[in-house]
């Protein structure tokens, strides 16, 4: 009897043990972000969404675990050839995500390995139908180039490439070298082109300037002409408006407007004398009786303007009236001058001109 319990208990033990391992195996839980593949005897059977599932124990088993998350794939370095045989290096990565899991389970193997060398395959292919200058500038178009190749060939796989991103293109050093020295030359370039420029504009503003300078000088002494001829016009209007009196003055007689006139011009021509580089000394012809005598007819006028009478002015209280000073006349001149040549003087013969300092002198003076 105590055998049969203990051998009892035993199996009881047993039984326990088995029941727990046919539990273990028949209830499974999926986390969230994975999905499981079921297999019956080794052949696919269905797909384990995230939560709990029961299975037949022994039947079935958990085939595959696969991963639903987004996830990324560093490519590594590799060196290729552009179009125009300029080695570089280029790395890049690569984000996808298992939209089926029973395709990327089974439908092909080592799902990371094949999604790097496709991608790999297809960056030397893309690159090497590119030069170095388009590869360096146009990432944005080698990206996009990826993507749409490496997607469609992974789409019986069961994913979905989301973005293939070129991380570096790094040519040799002599060649960055020779890029530097270009980008130089190409920048010197067009800093003498942009100061070739402004130079030019500059001559074309300073021509322009120069023009309405011209342009402005000329209307300037355009005007300035004009209104020159317009002031001798004026001038010689009054000029004539002058003589014309002068001329109906004579027509009527009076002799002592013409002396007026003449004696005017005279002192305006020795004024014009007096104004030049040697305004002290006057040459004067050796008749200088004349400009007394258009002197002698100046008073007389300014009596007879003065005075209707002929009486000087100042000359109230019974004095005698002012002496008239008589032009000598021509046979005197040329006693005057002979007895001047006799004495030793110099004759109008011997010198046409003789130096004549004239000292003003009041016109009570002259009166007198």
């Amino acid at each position: 009897m105590a055998e049969f319990i203990q051998l009892f208990g035993v199996l009881s033990v047993v039984l326990v043990l088995v029941a727990l391992v046919i539990v273990y195996r028949s209830v499974t839980v999926v986390t969230q972000g994975y999905e499981y593949t079921v297999e019956r005897f080794g052949r696919y059977l269905r797909t384990f969404s995230p939560g709990f599932h029961l299975l037949i124990p022994f039947v079935d088993r958990i085939g595959h675990k696969v991963n639903m998350m987004e996830q990324v794939l560093d490519v590594p370095s590799q060196e290729v050839i552009s179009k125009d045989n300029a080695v570089v290096t280029v790395d890049g990565v690569v984000f996808y995500q298992v939209l089926d899991a029973a395709k990327a389970a089974y439908e092909v193997a080592q799902l990371e390995h094949a999604i790097l060398n496709l991608t790999m395959t297809n960056v030397r292919t893309v690159l090497g139908a590119m030069d170095l200058d388009a590869s360096l500038s146009k990432r944005d178009e080698i990206n996009a180039r990826l993507l749409t190749v490496v997607d469609e060939a992974t789409t019986p796989w069961g994913l979905k490439v989301t973005r293939i991103e070129i991380k570096d293109i790094s040519p040799p050093a002599d060649l960055v070298r020779s890029m530097a020295r270009q980008m130089k030359a190409e920048r010197d370039k067009r800093a003498a082109i942009l100061e070739a420029e402004g130079l030019r504009q500059a001559e074309i503003l300073r021509a322009e300037g120069d023009k309405q300078a011209v342009v402005l000088d000329a209307e300037g002494r355009k005007e300035a002409a004009f209104r020159d001829a317009e002031a001798r016009e004026r001038m010689a209007e009054a000029e004539a408006n002058a003589t014309r009196m002068v001329s109906v003055a004579i027509a009527e007689g009076d002799v002592q407007a013409i002396n007026y006139f003449v004696a005017q011009k005279y002192v305006e021509a020795l004024k014009a004398f007096a104004f030049s580089d040697q305004q002290k000394t006057l040459l004067l012809p050796m008749e200088t009786t004349g400009i007394l005598g258009s002197l002698a007819g100046i008073v007389e006028l300014a009596q007879s303007v003065r005075d209707p009478s002929g009486k000087p002015p100042g000359n109230t209280g019974g004095s005698k009236p002012a002496k008239q000073v008589e032009k000598p006349s021509r046979a005197q001149s040329e006693a005057s001058v002979s007895r001047q040549s006799s004495a030793g003087q110099p004759s109008a013969h011997e010198e046409a001109s003789m130096t004549f300092s004239m000292p003003q002198q009041p016109e009570e003076q002259i009166w007198r």
